[in-house]
């Protein structure tokens, strides 16, 4: 199991652990900066590997820089966001899916930090692929971006259930989380097949709980 930090990046903001996720932030700036990437997909090859919150601390570090971030819980059978942020899970991506007014107007909550917004996911639904796979949520994503510089979509799992890779289809890149002594290399590397078959953007992969080392824990104190 992947260890959680939480939101590191506001609560600890100098660790040795934020100061990662605003690298990671820069290199993805680096990786897309040919082909602009406004909507980016998390994910991970199984569960437990800190998919959600390796997304909820990017989403802080590209608002940090005065970027309009919506994060989007796409993860419609196990939805955390809304706990990492402290919010309500009422209205939300389903919502929009089903209400043609809540498309108009999304039900974005602010956060914190300003310009990040969260859209969580709404009341559960009995087949999640066949929402995520549906026109009406390439209408929600454009709606949505009519409000944001970039959305960043948490999706399940890609070995677990078909979701990611039926929504990877609609966005313009996808972020694979693995697990340092979690993820088994036979796994990540089905996952990016499974990515790749439906013409997938894999833009690159964040390696979760890599020990630091000890020279550079020094440095942070």
């Amino acid at each position: 199991m992947a260890q959680d930090y939480g939101l590191i990046t506001l609560q600890d903001p100098a660790s040795p652990i934020s100061e990662s996720y605003r690298t990671l932030r820069m290199n993805l700036q680096f990786a897309t900066v040919d082909s602009d990437v406004h909507t980016l997909l998390v994910t991970s090859p199984g569960p437990g590997e800190g998919k959600s919150t390796t997304l909820a601390n990017l989403a802080v570090t590209m608002a940090q820089v005065d970027r309009r971030v919506i994060v989007v819980d796409a993860d419609l059978r196990r939805p955390y966001l809304h706990t990492l942020f402290g919010l309500s899970d009422e209205r939300g991506l389903t919502t929009m899916m089903l209400e043609d007014e809540a498309l108009a107007n999304p039900p974005l909550q602010d956060t914190a930090v300003p310009g990040l917004r969260v859209v969580t996911s709404g009341m559960l639904p009995p087949r999640p692929s066949d929402l995520l796979g549906s026109r009406r949520m390439e209408t929600v994503l454009e709606a949505l971006a009519q409000r944001a510089d970039v959305i960043l979509l948490d999706a399940p799992p890609v070995m677990a259930v078909t979701d990611a890779v039926v929504l990877a289809s609609k966005v313009s890149g996808v972020l694979l989380v693995v697990s340092a002594g979690d993820t088994k290399r036979e796994h990540a590397q089905q996952a990016i097949e499974r990515l790749h078959k439906v013409n997938a953007r894999v833009v690159g992969a964040v390696l979760n709980n890599a020990p630091l080392d000890a020279a550079l824990a020094g440095y942070y104190g």
